[in-house]
């Protein structure tokens, strides 16, 4: 049973696609193979196979080693509610709200259950491979540090550094690491990776032996700029302010970026339809007038983002699309921010309040702390769907007697206004579905390729991991993985 870790020299660094292609080149190898993250703060979530939610970085990670996801792959999630305060899940489960006052105390409280986690995974499969969250460097976090090396010392796991050679600065990230983290955490550190390399690699040869030379970590390879990652479910909000040029002839999807969108990989099937172009838009811009469709996404603070929203403009945008006829989608807090009013009375996302919707769905919300987590399939606009709720709150009223979907178990999701013009749900996954996404683009005169996205990112992570072979020591990596715990760090017992 061995382990490996991959830090940072950052945030956005590539680790999260690193782990996964490295986990699918273990199981092309024939390992058994699991993925962890200690701590993760995501507003991108999934429901795993025992009924709980990880972060959608660690779904994928299961996908790529063909495996369930489970809830011990990322046993503490936070998820921003504001900017001061996070929702905090532990093994899957709400556990209550932090914020920036007792989030160093609570969470080294929960090193005790993250390595409970570990442990479970480690007597289950050959390698764990790990993912830190940020940086090691961030050296004001490391007391009670749960994510980097307070997980990699407790659990004597060798660390792997990853630095971004694409944002510039990589030497002085590295090495600038090295220098100024606990000496008993730069031991666990026992190389490093060059990540999103654009060009000859030849050309950095001087630059990856000073590396070597100046830290005294060997170096494991220089990995290209993978171009694959893009087929990929988005994970962090990041990629949300790297928007695509917009393409002349696609009818238009528009989707406003709000403060605490969260799920937004629900879209990302979106980009395989080659007839339209979506569109996230940034705060300062408006939506545009010839969008087809609008998309409201999830949101973390569904009150919270409905006054971001109106403090944009963009109600005044969305109810002009509407009287103009266009369609408009929401899903889950956006499904509720169609309706006409949303309570929040316990102050579950934000200070107790009621907030009016955009009046657009002749539905009512009430906020619950009871969180529904399952998987979900069935029937909607003619078409079978598979994906999963995940949502505190209750929608009822007049609309939902024409629901958006029937499912499975009998019960109705959803609403759609008299007019068929406006359209709520709170299923995730819903558009990875080749046949449901085909039916929604049909009422936008749009002939959909019928792409499977399961099968696009099946092939993306073989193609990732094709890529890590060619250009990581990968044997050396999994040596290292399988050797014994560094002298230095106590073997824990796993019983």
């Amino acid at each position: 049973m061995g382990a490996i870790m991959l830090q940072g020299t950052g945030s956005d660094v590539g680790k999260s696609v690193l782990v996964a292609g490295l986990c699918r080149v273990l199981v092309r190898r024939g390992l058994r193979v699991l993925p962890f993250k200690p701590q993760n703060m995501s507003n991108n979530a999934a429901v795993t196979s025992d009924g709980g939610e990880i972060g959608r970085a660690q779904a994928l990670q299961a996908i790529a080693c063909k495996v369930e996801p489970h809830t011990d792959m990322n046993p503490v999630l936070l998820k921003p509610q504001a900017d001061r305060t996070s929702q905090l899940i532990v093994h899957g489960r709400v556990r209550g709200t932090l914020g920036a006052g007792n989030f160093r105390q609570a969470r080294g409280a929960l090193l005790g259950e993250v390595m409970e986690s570990y442990d479970r995974l480690r007597r289950a499969c050959d390698i764990v491979v790990a993912e830190g969250a940020g940086s090691p460097a961030e050296i004001n976090l490391r007391a009670g540090d749960i994510a980097n090396m307070g997980f990699a010392r407790a659990a004597g796991v060798p660390v792997v550094l990853v630095g971004d050679i694409d944002r510039g600065g990589v030497i002085a990230a590295i090495v600038g690491t090295k220098t100024i983290i606990d000496p008993a955490d730069a031991a666990m550190i026992k190389g490093f990776i060059i990540n999103k390399f654009r060009g000859d690699p030849a050309l950095f040869a001087d630059g990856y032996r000073q590396i070597e030379s100046l830290s005294g970590w060997r170096g494991f390879g220089v990995v290209p700029w993978l171009g694959a990652t893009a087929r990929l479910p988005s994970e962090d909000a990041v990629v949300l302010e790297r928007g695509k040029a917009r393409a002349g002839g696609r009818k238009l999807i528009a989707c406003p970026i709000l403060p605490r969108i969260s799920n937004f990989d629900d879209l990302d099937p979106l980009k395989l339809e080659h007839g339209v172009d979506l569109h996230m838009v940034p705060p300062g811009q408006p939506i545009p007038a010839e969008a087809a469709l609008i998309i409201l996404p999830g949101s973390k603070a569904t009150i919270a983002d409905l006054a971001a929203l109106r403090a944009e403009g963009w109600d005044i945008d969305i109810l002009g699309h509407h009287r103009r006829g266009g369609l408009i989608f929401g899903l889950c807090g956006g499904y509720q921010m169609l309706g006409k009013s949303i309570a929040d009375p316990d102050g579950l996302e934000g200070p107790p309040s009621t907030a009016s919707g955009l009046g657009l769905l002749d539905v009512e919300t009430t906020l619950h702390a009871h969180k529904a987590l399952r998987p979900v399939s069935g029937m909607a606009m003619g078409a079978p769907f598979h994906g999963y709720e995940m949502h505190m709150g209750q929608t009822s009223g007049p609309d939902p007697q024409r629901p958006f979907a029937l499912l499975s178990d009998g019960r109705r999701d959803g609403a759609i206004n008299a007019g068929g013009t406006v359209f709520g749900s709170y299923v995730h996954g819903l558009l990875a579905d080749a046949e449901l996404r085909r039916a929604l683009l049909s009422r936008m005169d749009v002939e959909a390729g019928g792409v499977d996205y399961g099968f696009t990112v099946e092939a993306a992570l073989d193609e990732i991991a094709a890529a890590l072979e060619e250009h990581l020591d990968i044997d050396a990596l999994v040596a290292m993985a399988m050797a014994e715990p560094p002298a230095s760090v106590p073997a824990r017992d796993s019983a």
